[in-house]
């Protein structure tokens, strides 16, 4: 997330909804048994265009979680939404991870499964299609989802650039 055209959020004043994505338990085999631990990722959104990610970890659940839900509001991002659907199609990978979203029409509902689904739910987008192609882990799933909705640009900004009206970008 280094890119020019990302815009970052404070979290300040924001009523934010986390949603857990997944969290997984590791073991750590010592002298004296077996150590478990929890990692767990969640999206935090305001279901407005602003969402953030974050992994925490810890000796128990609802502290993994708690840090998770920490870190992700450290890393708040804005979004373009538009009627509840993104502006165009993108497609974005992470590691394994490929992911395709398109935009839908109004009452086409979220067809999205698993971590795109609590991602774009917490951006507050409502009428989507996506594809998850490839690897299936949360982790990689959640960070190619914010790539290809972060490789979004606004109509206002592709208006700006090409030197055009507003009404020429989307009627051609």
């Amino acid at each position: 997330m280094v890119d020019s055209n990302i815009e970052r959020v404070k979290p300040g004043g924001l009523e934010l909804k986390d949603r857990l994505v997944a969290v997984n338990r590791v073991t750590k085999v010592t002298k004296g048994g077996r150590a478990f631990g929890f990692s767990a990722i969640v999206v935090v959104g305001n279901e407005d265009g602003i969402i953030g990610y974050g992994l925490g970890k810890s000796k128990e659940v609802a502290s993994a979680i708690a840090k998770a839900v920490e870190d992700a509001k450290k890393n708040l991002v804005k979004v373009p939404v538009i009627n509840h659907t993104i502006p165009h199609q993108t497609s974005a990978r992470y590691g394994g991870a490929d992911i395709f979203l398109r935009p839908a029409s109004h009452g086409t509902g979220l067809i999205a499964g698993g971590a795109v689904r609590a991602v774009l739910e917490s951006a507050g987008v409502h009428d989507v299609l996506s594809k998850s192609k490839g690897s299936s882990n949360p982790h990689n799933v959640v960070k190619a989802t914010f790539n290809a909705l972060l490789d979004i640009r606004r109509p206002e900004e592709i208006a700006r650039m090409r030197g055009v009206s507003l009404d020429k970008v989307f009627n051609g």
